[in-house]
């Protein structure tokens, strides 16, 4: 019988995650960690518990000693639907119904290896999915001409290295790696029937990511964390079944394709606090750069460069508010919780029907076990309250076979996370 290595797992793992739905503003994916899911991420940037800080700040490894292993695993359970109020069939195809639950069960996995060079210089490496996204309505609905299915998924690879200057200050820098393949899927309106097509691409993009912590006394520490962004060059093809329409040179819906995808820059600010021998107090602001997500275009990659879609997005630059405690309630057990506030990057008057968010609040607890001097395991838990979202999409003046979604979004999610760390 075969068997695979861990680290050949959590890849396997990883590279087929498929059930994704983007839980922080526009796609981003906070869940990086079980353990600070219990604190809503609250203190990421600057808590250094773990190896996990390589994707929060870097910095946090010199906190750490030895050499060090984690891996979690992250199930989420979203909901969503769509209450129609006044939307207008396109062209004479039939209106169609309400997409039912366009949400899903998703399994993300995050693995980090973290070494010692020396006193002073640390290694590490991370492997997660920063970015993710997947809305899937079902074929008959009233807004298929503007989308059906919405998936997009990332791997991201981020060595890193960390350096102690002195007992104050702490600095960190990493690499991405980060592949991303986008499906886009709708049906087509032509006129007296129906057909679909299929846009899919994928690419590998590359970024950075800086951090430095700061050790304001010896019970409190300030982190300070940035992410660059990764522009995605995403190529692949388009698919349709419609064959007499593909017979036609330069009209047809099966071709090559290209799209442009800029995966946003973040900055992030934290602070963690030891209050006394039994609580800790965690606090953190994150901004995302999501105003440069200012279209997305698909063009036909044949020498005409031809638009075949394009959408006007005019998301807005976003911040996330979060607050955590954490209380020691004995040697080897520890109780999380954490609030957080987390602005969506879209407004009311651009809303789509491919990615309907909108302002969210968590609720979140955990708890930590350590097994031994060498092992400890993690579980969080946070519902995500999702504030009612309405869409006003009139298609009609400019491509009237896409018709008018005129409704609102319903929606909420549920993340249950479980986290193994092994110090060698």
């Amino acid at each position: 019988m075969l068997r695979s290595k861990p680290s050949h797992l959590w890849l396997s793992l990883i590279f087929s995650s498929y059930q994704l739905t983007g839980h922080a503003a526009g796609f981003a994916l906070s869940e990086q960690n079980a353990s600070g899911l219990g604190n809503a991420y609250a203190g990421a940037a600057a808590v250094a518990e773990d190896a996990s800080t390589i994707f929060f700040n870097p910095a946090g490894m010199t906190y750490l000693e030895g050499t060090q292993i984690v891996g979690a695993l992250h199930l989420i359970r979203t909901t969503g639907d769509f209450d129609d109020r006044n939307s207008q069939r396109a062209g004479i195809r039939p209106l169609g119904n309400e997409g039912g639950d366009f949400g899903g069960l998703a399994a993300i996995p995050n693995v980090y290896y973290k070494q010692d060079i020396n006193e002073q210089l640390k290694f590490g490496i991370g492997i997660g999915t920063p970015f993710g996204l997947k809305t899937d309505y079902d074929k008959n609905w009233l807004g298929r001409f503007q989308a059906l299915k919405s998936e997009l998924k990332t791997v991201n690879i981020n060595p890193s290295l960390a350096w102690k200057l002195n007992d104050q200050w702490s600095f960190g820098f990493g690499v991405s790696a980060m592949w991303a393949q986008a499906e886009l899927t709708s049906a087509v309106n032509l006129g007296a029937a129906e057909s679909s097509v299929n846009n899919k691409g994928k690419d590998w993009g590359f970024g950075y990511n800086l951090g430095a912590i700061y050790q304001v006394t010896p019970d409190t520490r300030l982190g300070l964390s940035f992410r660059s962004k990764v522009e995605q060059h995403l190529k692949g093809d388009a698919r349709s079944p419609f064959k007499t329409f593909n017979a036609v040179p330069g009209s047809t819906l099966n071709t090559d394709i290209t799209a442009d995808l800029t995966l946003p820059e973040t900055l992030s600010l934290s602070s963690f606090s030891r209050l006394d021998e039994r609580w800790d107090l965690l606090a953190d602001v994150t901004w995302t750069r999501w105003s440069q997500f200012k279209t997305l275009t698909v063009v036909r990659d044949n020498g005409s460069n031809t638009i075949l879609g394009s959408t006007q997005e005019h998301w807005n630059n976003t911040l996330r508010y979060s607050l955590g405690l954490n209380y020691r309630y004995s040697d080897t057990i520890k109780l999380r919780t954490g609030v957080a506030y987390d602005e969506e990057a879209i407004d009311n008057n651009h809303r789509t029907s491919r990615i309907p968010g909108n302002d969210r609040v968590w609720l979140s607890f955990g708890a930590s076990w350590q097994y031994s001097p060498q092992t400890r395991f993690d579980a969080g838990y946070a519902h995500l309250f999702i504030k009612e979202a309405t869409i006003y999409d009139d298609q009609r003046t400019s491509t009237p076979s896409k018709g008018l979604i005129d409704g609102k979004y319903n929606g909420s999610a549920d993340i249950l996370s479980l986290q193994f760390t092994h110090q060698f």
